[in-house]
């Protein structure tokens, strides 16, 4: 043996010379069990899987209702008092401060606890009834207004968090504090996907339609938490390259990739049997999806056979790769290939000031193509199988932030009640549930808490909240945490 092969051999025994190394030459008893498992806490977390589709074996638990969700997320908190529950008092009550028996001492945001006063703004907009159900909702949604009975509209949804990244953290992976994995995350780690050549759970992000400055989005939103990473959201982006590093490069072939793939899984495979590291079997399943994501994310983009009725339902800005009514046509274009779950979040709902102008403009980027979305899901015979939910994170106070004038004001954040509506998969048709109180500050009847969303939209595909868990850190975790019940009210 040469000097050079020598120095290979020693180069080789010391990289295998680590803490992972050892666990893993250890693993074949139970002590070495332990230690790997100490290591690396997610080893053997998960269950038997369903070959089929990733999922777990045994899951749905019962005959789901839904098979897919598609979440249009409002980031920023949409005022309900503005949009959804109507509140024709408030005229009476302009100007006035808001009485210590309605706020009953509740905390508010440091952006208005320094005011001298709370005055209470009614909204500037008109209300009507639609519907058989009779719903009221705001002149700034005549499309949704249109569906009044094909929604559910959910007026006391609360949450425990009072400030943006907290709040959307919980209602995203039931924890305010960051590292859980996110809800599309829970649902391809329970449910795999029916789809082997797109993922199981995809994002797209659209900017704000106001003018103010938007709330800025983390990936951790969509991330995987202490899940494996493969079970990640995978962001669509707008433009030739939907999904970043999957076009190969100048001068790459097919057969060049794929061969090279092959060489690289060998490798890979080499790597697993010696370390037992779930994470380098991930690697290889994302190589093989982004192979064959290169034929089907360009298909899935092309809206060339897309009829044109179809662009005048969602509206003109649904031709524009990255608006929002884009998103919904390409939310409902992913359902169609069984994408397991759709998360679309819009920016620019937190209406501090300027919350007429700002709000107006918000909505009429929303309000057609999110009504288009369930409309067009309904004719191909997709909306009975696929839950849309829509909503932001928490709502706003009924007092103004800063000087309330008679055709201006803004709102801070309100977590106590606030408005979210779901269609399809499973859920009523045509009813709204829940009370608030005149202000619009506290619930009166059929509180809904965040984890009891959670627990409904779990419920829809067929999974009992309680018993979709993974062990971390000696702990067995689920998306509900420690609490949650199902709102039967709202299901079918």
């Amino acid at each position: 043996m040469n000097r050079d092969s020598i120095m290979d051999v020693c180069e080789e025994c010391r990289l295998a010379m680590t803490r992972r190394h050892f666990f893993g030459l250890s693993s074949t008893g139970i002590g070495g069990a332990a230690l790997a498992s100490l290591l690396n806490p997610g080893l053997f977390a998960a269950g038997e899987t369903d070959p089929k589709t990733g999922g777990l074996a045994g899951l749905p638990h019962f005959a789901p209702k839904a098979k897919r969700v598609i979440f249009l997320h409002q980031s920023g908190g949409p005022a309900q008092m503005d949009l959804f529950d109507y509140k024709p008092k408030l005229s009476e009550f302009r100007g006035q401060d808001l009485p210590a028996s309605i706020r009953m001492g509740q905390r508010i945001t440091g952006m208005t606890s320094g005011q001298s006063t709370l005055p209470v703004a009614p909204s500037v907009f008109k209300f009507k009834q639609y519907g058989r159900s009779g719903a009221w909702m705001s002149e700034l949604l005549p499309h949704t207004a249109q569906m009044a009975d094909e929604i559910a509209i959910v007026k006391t949804v609360n949450t425990d968090a009072i400030n943006h990244d907290p709040a959307i953290t919980f209602i995203q992976s039931g924890s305010q504090q960051p590292g859980r994995p996110s809800m599309g995350a829970w649902v391809s780690y329970g449910l795999g996907s029916d789809n082997q050549n797109l993922p199981g759970f995809v994002v797209m992000v659209s900017q704000a339609s106001g003018l103010n400055v938007d709330q800025p989005l983390f990936s951790r939103l969509w991330g995987p938490g202490f899940l494996p990473s493969k079970y990640q959201g995978v962001k669509f982006r707008a433009g030739s390259d939907p999904v970043l590093y999957l076009s190969d490069p100048p001068g790459i072939e097919k057969n060049t990739r794929r061969n090279m793939l092959d060489a690289l899984a060998k490798l890979n495979q080499r790597r697993a049997q010696v370390y037992g590291d779930p994470e380098i079997e991930t690697r290889i399943s994302q190589y093989e999806m982004a192979f064959r994501m290169q034929t089907s994310v360009p298909e899935l983009m092309d809206l060339s056979k897309e009829q044109e009725h179809t662009f005048e339902l969602y509206g003109p800005d649904s031709r524009k790769p990255g608006t929002y009514a884009w998103q919904c046509l390409m939310a409902r274009r992913l359902a169609e290939r069984n994408v397991r779950f759709v998360q679309i979040y819009k920016r620019g709902w937190d209406q501090h000031g300027d919350l007429p102008r700002d709000l107006a403009l918000q909505c009429k980027s929303v309000d057609q193509p999110s009504a288009a979305l369930v409309e067009d899901l309904k004719q191909r015979g997709l909306l009975d199988d696929t839950l849309v939910i829509w909503g932001g994170e928490f709502g706003r106070t009924v007092y103004c932030q800063g000087k309330l004038m008679e055709t201006n004001y803004g709102r801070d954040h309100h977590p106590r009640c606030f408005t979210m509506w779901m269609a399809g998969g499973g859920i009523k048709r045509g009813i709204t549930l829940g009370e608030t109180d005149d202000y619009c500050y506290n619930t009166v009847s059929d509180p809904v808490h965040i984890h009891d969303l959670q627990a409904t939209i779990l419920n829809c595909l067929g999974v009992d909240h309680q018993r979709l868990t993974y062990k971390f850190q000696g702990r067995h975790f689920r998306l509900t945490d420690v609490s949650g019940e199902v709102v039967k009210k709202l299901l079918a």
